[in-house]
């Protein structure tokens, strides 16, 4: 193995036959056009790093948002099975079912409301409130002695997840009584 560096210098055909002034103001010319260059291209790679950068950020946000929308398509298929069984638990439907399947029924509702309140899923507290249009959907209007617009009835229930609205509650909402 040869230790030796060979060390070549470089001819600058231009260079030959002049005064070392002119061969310094050249070298510098050189100097200032390969720093402009390289100031060019640590530009363009930092415009490529934030270019990646960002590209990432939006493809993790529009990926959370996908899987967002996906999960909330299933919870609101489950949030009709819980319907069912709320409609199941209901008092007017306590002769059709037997004590056991009443229990049965109560303990799986139970689970599916636990495994809900897991992924975020709140119901909406609709009954005896104002009614609110970005919560409620008004399905009738009823008589009652109740405030004008206060929820008098909860047909299907509503609910939030994490703070935004998964399926509104369709209620009746109570009118004055009119007296001829």
């Amino acid at each position: 193995m040869n230790d030796e560096i060979e060390i070549i210098e470089e001819k600058d055909d231009d260079a030959a036959g002049t005064d070392p002034a002119e061969r310094v103001k050249k070298l510098k010319e050189k100097l200032k056009h390969c720093e402009a260059e390289k100031k060019e291209y640590l530009d363009g790679w930092q415009r490529a790093k934030a270019d990646l950068v960002n590209s990432r950020r939006d493809e993790e946000r529009r990926l959370a948002s996908w899987r967002t929308r996906l999960e909330n398509e299933v919870i609101l298929k489950f949030l009709s099975v819980a319907d069912s069984f709320d409609l199941a638990l209901d008092g007017r439907h306590s002769e059709h079912v037997s004590p056991e399947a009443e229990k049965g029924f109560s303990l799986i509702r139970s689970q599916l409301a636990e495994a809900l309140r897991e992924l975020g899923v709140s119901p909406i507290e609709a009954l005896g409130a104002q009614f609110d249009h970005n919560l409620h959907e008004a399905i009738d209007e009823v008589e009652s002695d109740a405030r004008d617009g206060t929820v008098a009835e909860e047909l299907q229930k509503g609910y939030m997840r994490n703070g935004e609205l998964l399926r509104p509650a369709r209620v009746k909402v109570s009118k004055a009584k009119y007296i001829d």
